[in-house]
């Protein structure tokens, strides 16, 4: 008994020793040396970025003027182009028939132009003389100027027949790139039907799809930077040259941003992400390190003026890049801890300061 004894008191006496220490470690803990604090910004910097794609600023569409069958396709897409260049040509077998049909006309009407212009000369000569009487004079008169009118009829017809064959070539009008082709050869197509999209070279806009609840805080003339998915540390100054008026099946507004430099580095088609910043003033932010969590509620420390913690819940707003803006529950005077807020116990007692190592002093009557 005696041993069993020795042993049960030697236990106690070692679980006392032990939860001493332990009571000791808290004790030690229960005073943070230092901690950094700092006041709510008063202004907060939010950084908002969308995708999009790059595009050309100008595009066009090009199209036959004349309806016909496709003979030759001369570019695809990707291609460059210039000014002139011929792109396609449709069938001229039909419109070089109505060219000599028109032709023909044109030849008839000009010999039916000059029997009727060498009659009324003759007339011309008789009427004096009394050869001839004055209904025969006007109604010889009135023939040539049908004639004329009919030449007249003819002529047109024949310019028209001219360019129609003419139509049959598909020509640039600008310089750029094939960035899309609807036709091949052996089809028929109808005058007017898009048969090559072309974007202009020049400048570039990248096309981002802003949604409603956020297009408001967007203005025309707005400065952003983008980034390339593919070069993601380089950055390229843009504005906003474009809004869309009307949002589109998504419920986003086509947004169109510009930029300043950097053109020829950009090819048509990449994947970009443009960036916004925007200040927010008399809005209340404070760094994110500051701010924890239990459950669903986030809360900061804030110091009173005795150098005790305080809990405090707080709203937040959407997180940025390094901070957070704080809706409802602090204080612009309020002094909040940053950093370490994990550590940290209610009422327990620290020594503040800032972010260079200076003591910060908690005005008495400073809210709790």
């Amino acid at each position: 008994m005696s041993i069993s004894k020795t042993v049960v008191a030697s236990m106690i006496i070692v679980c006392s020793v032990t939860l001493w220490g332990c009571s000791k470690d808290v004790a030690e803990t229960e005073s943070v040396p230092f901690v950094m604090v700092t006041q709510p910004n008063s202004t907060h910097n939010e950084q908002k970025s969308y995708a999009g794609d790059v595009q050309a600023r100008q595009q066009t569409a090009l199209a036959f003027r004349v309806g016909g069958q496709i003979v030759e396709r001369y570019v695809d897409v990707g291609d460059q182009v210039k000014v002139g260049q011929v792109l396609a040509k449709l069938d001229v077998q039909d419109a070089q028939l109505q060219l000599n049909a028109a032709n023909a006309q044109l030849e008839n009407a000009q010999s039916a132009a000059k029997n009727a212009e060498d009659e009324l000369k003759r007339f011309k000569q008789l009427l004096p003389i009394n050869a001839v009487s004055r209904s025969q004079y006007d109604a010889v008169d009135n023939q040539y100027k049908a004639a004329l009118s009919n030449l007249k009829q003819a002529q047109s017809n024949y310019d028209v027949s001219r360019n129609q064959t003419g139509y049959n070539q598909l020509v640039a009008n600008k310089n750029g790139v094939i960035t899309a082709r609807n036709i091949e050869v052996g089809q028929v197509i109808a005058a007017g039907q898009a048969a090559y999209q072309v974007a202009i070279a020049g400048d570039r806009d990248v096309v981002i799809g802003v949604p409603e609840q956020a297009i408001a805080e967007i203005k025309v003339g707005q400065t952003a930077w983008i980034t390339l998915w593919s070069k993601p540390e380089d950055k390229f100054a843009a504005y906003v040259r474009e809004i869309s008026p009307a949002a589109d099946q998504s419920r986003t507004f086509s947004v169109k941003v510009a930029l300043r430099e950097g053109n020829a580095a950009i090819q048509l088609g990449q994947s970009a992400r443009v960036f916004f910043n925007q200040l927010h003033q008399n809005v209340l932010s404070v760094p994110l390190s500051s701010v924890s969590a239990n459950g669903q509620q986030a809360y900061v420390w804030v110091v009173k003026s005795d150098q005790s913690i305080h809990k405090v819940p707080v709203s937040l707003g959407a997180y940025g890049h390094d901070s957070v803006p704080v809706l409802s529950g602090l204080n612009a005077t309020d002094y909040v801890v940053i950093g370490g807020v994990h550590l940290l116990r209610e009422k327990q007692k620290i020594q503040p300061i800032d972010r260079e190592n200076r003591t910060v002093k908690i005005q008495a009557g400073a809210p709790s």
